[in-house]
This record gives structure tokens, sequence and C-alpha cells, in this order.
């Protein structure tokens, strides 16, 4: 695990040593170990390495093909890597270290760019192939890690690397905000766009890698997809099926040089990887003051003792949170409000003193469908026995009745499931976004338009696969897995998610929506693997999330105060109508309302405005 950045030079003469080493030292968090760089007439690659596998300084990064005409920069690990190695080497190839680097180069050069095919594990990394005087950028198929770039720049200088803010050094970059970003930030909580709140930055979609000459995108394809297609067979079959595949997902996620420990709450996912993990440690988080309210490290404590696991614990005050928001927004490069990436930059932080790699249970619940949402209520599915015609014009009438959870009801039961759903989380009802927006930020793109092209590739399937389809490809990287990168990185710790593995996903692909959710249960086949693992207090235990207890804070009278300055400040009357805003806050200060999330989602931006706009002229 590390992180990389580079450009390819543009017209401007610049001094590419200090240029690129400045760069580097904004991402260093990402990889404290050591550090290399590569500098040529045409471009200027920069890493920074955290030592996993094969710690000796011959697999420090950049790494050289044999006869030095390819460079690579790599961040991430293969987990296949010992058999590709193998069958590299039997071609022909000669190996100068032990790490999974290595086989990428040589990958490369028998398969060609199709050969990203062929990885498993999570990636991201930039071959210089001198010979054709081409750069491939490429990226794991899930998004586990992060991959940025821009020609938004005054010279025609192509930016890359794993974090934006390594971008910023650079003397022809642009640093300009993307007004069209906050819209749907409001709704979504984080950045769904593939252009980023940064104007003319772009993230590299999942599954896909990109070929570069000159400067220029030649070539963008798509490698993999994460369509299901089931196959009818037995729920014995499948379970058996998970059981088999999950345990040796595990296997090949533990794989290191350097101690591995796990994380742990009390539900189902983290519980079932600690349990085939059998680490010497597990890490918990709760929140001081709310333990008997939020909180499940008694859970992870009681699970880590029944499996003879170390257990450590942090409890977060209000206060570390507040004070460490600015450093948490910093290390995300884009606005991020869901709540849950303050305890994690927290639990990271405590996992980091131990272990250099933890384990995680993130993306079981959108392979294995684990959300709430996915599993129809019994009063809607009673309701869906009228006519949808009939559904739909209440529908259109309960929209123009004052909102409750009677219009709610009514207004979704006549809604299609592309028009009611848009992913896990929905924070700003996109009317009030407007509303509260001042017209020069309205323009963004509506909810509908980013989740229609994702929609679009599955018309056919039934309404569970279409919501886990969304989830994985657009709530899973820009929110889950970006949270877990950053925030892991924040503390030079690498995390890794064995539920997010090719194979693993193959096999999820087969399984019948029937086995994943149905009116017994979410995860139904997952949890039933799981019992040959957890207790069943654990195997079934319902999700409960990451509850983060802002709507408390916020009627305390320092925090109120401190958002208050916030909303009146100078820089947030140019997005917001901030009478608005205060009005939001003060009905949840009297408690009359619950506005927590509309609260937060607009204070998590501010900060993050102030961050990299104000304190950084």
């Amino acid at each position: 695990m590390c992180g990389f950045t580079g450009y390819i030079h543009g017209t401007d003469n610049i001094n590419h040593h200090e240029t690129i080493e400045r760069m580097m030292e904004t991402i260093v968090h990402r990889g404290p170990d050591s550090g290399g760089k590569h500098v040529d007439d045409q471009v200027s690659l920069g890493f920074r390495r955290l030592s996993i596998i094969d710690l000796s300084d011959a697999a420090n990064q950049p790494l050289y093909s044999e006869d030095g005409s390819i460079v690579l920069v790599f961040n991430g690990e293969i987990y296949n890597f010992q058999e590709l190695r193998k069958e590299l080497i039997e071609k022909g190839y000669h190996f100068k270290t032990r790490s999974d680097s290595e086989v990428i180069i040589y990958s490369y050069l028998e398969y060609g760019e199709e050969f990203v095919k062929r990885l498993r594990g999570m990636f991201a990394f930039c071959i210089w192939d001198k010979k054709r005087n081409q750069m491939m950028l490429a990226r794991d198929g899930f998004g586990i890690k992060p991959l940025y770039y821009t020609n938004h720049t005054k010279d025609d200088t192509f930016i890359f690397g794993s974090e934006i803010k390594s971008f910023l050094p650079h003397p022809s970059f642009i640093k300009e905000l993307n007004k069209d970003a906050l819209r749907p930030y409001l709704t979504f909580q984080y950045s769904a766009m593939d252009e980023t709140f940064f104007k003319g930055v772009y993230k590299l979609r999942p599954a896909h890698y990109m070929i570069i000459k000159d400067g220029k995108i030649v070539k963008m394809e798509k490698y993999w997809d994460k369509k299901y297609h089931a196959k009818e067979d037995t729920l014995e079959h499948y379970v058996e099926a998970i059981r088999k595949t999950v345990k040796e997902s595990v296997e090949a996620h533990k794989i290191s040089d350097v101690k591995v420990g796990s994380f742990l709450s009390g539900g189902i996912d983290s519980s079932y990887v600690t349990a085939l993990l059998r680490p010497n440690q597990s890490f918990s988080v709760g929140f001081k003051n709310y333990e008997k309210m939020f909180n499940e490290t008694d859970h992870a404590k009681e699970l880590s003792d029944l499996l003879n696991i170390e257990n450590k614990r942090t409890f977060v005050s209000a206060d570390e949170v507040f004070e460490k928001l600015p450093t948490i927004q910093w290390h995300m490069d884009e606005p991020q409000s869901n709540p849950s990436s303050v305890p994690l930059y927290f639990l990271c932080e405590l996992a980091s003193r131990d272990v250099t790699v933890v384990l995680s249970g993130e993306g079981a619940d959108e392979i294995f469908g684990g959300y709430e949402w996915y599993q129809p209520s019994k009063r809607m599915q009673a309701y869906e026995k009228i006519p949808f015609g009939l559904r739909r014009i209440l529908s259109n009438i309960a929209k123009k009745l004052p909102k409750n959870k009677y219009t709610n009801f009514l207004v979704k039961g006549g809604q299609t499931i592309e028009e009611r759903f848009i992913g896990e989380a929905v924070v700003w009802d996109e009317e009030d976004a407007l509303k509260v927006l001042k017209p020069a930020y309205r323009s963004g793109p509506s909810v509908h338009s980013i989740t229609k092209p994702i929609y679009d590739e599955v018309p056919y399937e039934d309404d569970i696969t279409k919501m886990q389809y969304l989830d994985l490809n657009l709530w899973l990287p820009g929110d889950i897995l970006l949270k877990a990168d950053k925030m892991s990185m924040a503390h030079s710790l690498e995390l890794r998610v064995p539920f997010l593995d090719k194979e693993v996903m193959e096999l999820a692909k087969n399984i019948p929506s029937k086995y994943r959710v149905n009116e017994k249960d979410t995860k139904y086949a997952l949890r039933l693997a799981a019992l040959k693992e957890l207790p069943e207090e654990w195997a079934k235990r319902k999700k409960l999330g990451f509850p983060v207890p802002i709507r408390h804070w916020f009627r305390e009278e320092k925090y109120y105060n401190l958002v208050k300055e916030a909303f009146q400040s100078d820089y947030a009357k140019e997005f917001f109508d901030t009478d608005l805003l205060m009005k939001y806050l003060d009905e949840h200060y009297r408690q009359k309302a619950n506005h927590a999330r509309y609260i937060w989602t607009v204070y998590v931006f501010l900060v993050w405005y102030k961050r990299f706009f104000i304190d950084m002229k």
C-alpha cells in the first residue's frame, strides 16, 4: 500500500526534480518508509512506499523492467501475484524482487494492456512505456484504490495520482472549484460525479484503464463488470460456495511480511472476517458519553474473547471530532459527510500503533444484499398489489400535500425503483437542496441524471438486483471505499477488504436474489454461511451501521456555536441562503426537528472549502 503522483510534461520550462519532490511530500502519509522518483524528458513520476511485501530496498519504486524501457508506480496489492510470477518465469522473465509489484511489469510486456483482466487485487498503477511513448493508468474492479487525473493546467501538463492534493504544488495546475459538484453532493453526501470538486479533475472509474499519448487520452476501456446473472441452484450449494470462497479470499488477503489485524464491530461482516483470520489483535471504536446509545464495542470485545483475540478499543469525544474534522477533510480530498468517516479516522489511528495491515468487512452489504433498503416492507409489499397506474395517481396527489410519513409512503408506492432509489445514502431532499443553494450552484446534474446511466445497464433485472448494482457502482466506490482508503492512509495503515475480491464477486453474480434478500432476512445466504464460523447471535444480528451522535452534539451550545459561526461566515454566503441554514440549525438546536444530517453535510463542505480554498491561497 503506497501512493504515487506524476505528470506528463507540458510546454512550460520548470524544474521537474523539485516539482515532483514537492508533489511527493503531500502524500508522505501514504508511504513513510521510502520515496523514489523517475524523471526523463517526457514524464516525472513520484512514489511513496509503505513496505508490506518484500521489505527490501530492491522492491522500492519506481520499478523498471530488465531493459529499463518500462517504468512502474503502483499502489495496492496483487493477491494472485505468486501464480502470475510462476507463469511469467516459465515464459523466461527474470525477477529481481519478491514483491507483487513486479508481476505488473512483465504481465504488461507479455499480454499487453489486456493483462489487467488477469489481476486479482486492489490497485491503481501507472506504466510508462518508453518504447511506445505511451502511458497506461488503471484502477481495480471495485475502486478500492483511488486514481485521479487532469489536464486542467496552464501548459497542457497531464497530471495524475493517488490523491488530488498532490496536484496542488505543480505550478501549472489550475486550482478551481467545480460549481456543478455541490448540488448532487448535498443529496448523496459524497462526490458522486466523475469530475471532482476540483474543476477539470476526474476520477478514473473502477474497472477501467486508459492510454495516454502526448498528454492526451487516446483510449478509455472498461475491462470487467459486476452484473448479476443468477443461476438456479440449491440454497445449500450457494451457502457452501460462499464459505469456501470467502475463506480462500481471507487466506489470500492475509499474505504480508508485517503484522496483520482486523477491524471488529458487532456486525456479521467484520465478525466473519475476524473469525476466519484469527489475528492476534482486533480493533474497535465507540463514542465517549454515548456508550449505552452508540456502542458496538462490547459485542466486539465479547467475540474477541470467544476467539481468544486481544481487542483494543478507543472512545472518541465530541471535542476530538470537531478538532480533527479539518484534518479528516484534508485527507479526504473532497467533502465527504458520511458521519462514519469520523470514527473510522480514529479507529485507523488506534490500529496503526500495533499493526501495518488490517482486514475489514466492507463490501459484503453491496455484494450479498445487506441493506434494509433492499428488503421491501410488508406494508409496501401489500400496497404494491394495487395496480401501478392507480398508485401512480395517488403518488402524484401525495407530492402536493405536506410531507409526512404517510405522504412519503404514497409517493414511493407510485414510483419505479429507478425513481425512488438513488443509493444507500440520501441526505438533502433535492427540492430542499435547490432552495438552500445560491443560483450559481444550482446548475449541477440532477440526482437521477447520475443514477440513470447505471440503471440503464441492467434494465431487465429485479428491483433487488438493480439496487445492489447501483450501490456497487456508485455508493461503494464513491463513499465506502474512498473513506476506507483515505482514513487508513492518513495513518499509514493498509486496509484490505476480502469481501471485495474478484472471485467472491464472480460467485455472488450467480446467486439468485431470493438467496440474497428475502422476507426472512438480508444477506440471507451469507448469514447461513457465517454460522459455521460464528455464534448464531453474531451471524443473525441486524445491521446497525456506524452510528455517530451528531444530532445530540448539535443540541449542545458549544457545537451549535461552532456551526453557527461557519453558517454565518462570508464564504458560506457565496454558496447558501444562510438565513435558511440558520433556520434549520435553530430548529434542530431547540429540538423542534431533527436536521442533523442537513446541518452536518453543509458544515463538512464549509470545513473542506475553508481548508483548501481559504487557508491555502
